[in-house]
């Protein structure tokens, strides 16, 4: 919201962008920021007064509405930092630049603006003495007519009858007069600034009529986004539920893949075993065969074995008998007989090899 209406007498002159501070008023000394931000700060010329000021606004507020005047001074304080001071307004404005450039343009046309008020007071003042010295001539005339309309007499009667208390008369007349005209000065340049103050103070009210509507404006936009705001923090919170049952799903899964690796990796050593049984399948038959054939001959040998001791038990019998009935035949059975230790040791170590191999199967 500007101060200054589209139809107002004033029109920007410069317009520049820069950071606006003001003094503290407690302190006199610190900054305070009046913006955030960097603003547009211009110059305005109203051509029906005459007059230049420097305004600037920040969203509905006026931070700047200085009105320069010829003993005004713009001092620059840094590369980048400029600052004035206005009485009016009793405080310090302070601008702060992006560059130096900028703030010497700025200092720049604030002494242009400066001699320019300068001149301006300069010819009012002319415009004022002009208009008072024609109101005293006026002022002069209108008295001695006057007098010669009421006084009966010669220019010589007039001399002496009242001279000295006419002459005091003409004294405070023409000081009465200088006094009226300063005072019509006076109450014109306060008709102006009275003037001036109205106008200001409609555009501030309008301002503010504007700044509390926007006010009501930015409430309900606030409510409606605070509102939204929580409908997105709701929204936010299921997500956020959703993705932690979606990590723990996931946590599942992968523990799943990890036990399906290894119960694949088990069935695998599964049919590694299952492959040494298979070949160890068909080695069995045959060492079946093997056992069943081994099997055979050591139940042929101890059955010759019987057969053998048989025969043994058959022939100590018959030696035992005969030993009583052929006493001649001694040394006959005692060869045979030794013939016949050897036949049973080569039987018994035979036994022993059939035993042999029979344990060994």
């Amino acid at each position: 919201i500007s101060p200054v209406p589209p139809y107002s007498r004033e029109q920007p002159i410069f317009t520049t962008r820069a950071h606006v501070f003001q003094i503290d008023p407690s302190t006199k000394k610190n900054w305070v920021p009046a913006s955030k931000q960097a603003v547009t700060v211009s110059y305005f010329y109203d051509s029906t007064r005459n007059s230049y000021r420097i305004i600037s606004v920040d969203g509905a507020k006026v931070i700047i509405n200085s009105t320069i005047t010829p003993n005004m001074t713009f001092t620059k304080t840094s590369q980048k930092f400029g600052q004035w001071a206005d009485s009016r307004a009793n405080t310090v404005f302070g601008l702060g630049f992006p560059s130096e450039q900028q703030l010497t343009k700025f200092a720049e046309k604030f002494q242009e603006v400066k001699e320019a008020a300068k001149l301006a007071r300069d010819r009012s003042q002319e415009k004022i003495e002009t208009s008072s010295n024609h109101s005293q001539e006026s002022g002069r005339e209108t008295p001695s007519s006057t007098r010669a309309s009421s006084v009966n007499g010669t220019d010589d009667e007039k001399a002496s009858h009242g001279g000295p208390a006419e002459a005091h008369l003409k004294s405070e007349n023409d000081k009465l007069k200088i006094a009226l005209a300063q005072s019509s000065s006076n109450v014109k340049k306060w008709e102006t600034e009275l003037q001036s103050l109205r106008e200001s103070n409609a555009r501030l009210s309008t301002a503010l009529q504007e700044s509390a509507a926007s006010i009501e404006h930015w409430k309900k936009q606030f409510s409606a986004c605070k509102e939204e705001n929580d409908q997105l923090r709701g929204k936010i919170e299921d997500l956020e539920e959703q993705c932690n049952e979606i990590n723990k799903e996931k946590e599942r899964n992968a523990q799943l893949s990890r036990r399906l690796q290894e119960l694949e990796t088990e069935l695998q050593d599964k049919e590694l075993e299952l492959e040494e049984l298979r070949k160890q399948g068909e080695i069995i038959p045959e060492l079946m065969s093997e056992c069943e054939s081994v099997s055979e001959q050591l139940q042929a040998a101890e059955k010759k074995n019987k057969d053998l001791e048989e025969k043994v038990r058959t022939l100590r019998t018959e030696v035992e008998e005969n030993k009583h009935r052929q006493t001649n035949l001694k040394t006959e059975l005692k060869n045979f007989l030794d013939v016949l230790d050897g036949k049973i040791d080569e039987l018994h170590d035979f036994r022993q090899g059939l035993s042999k191999l029979g344990v060994d199967n």
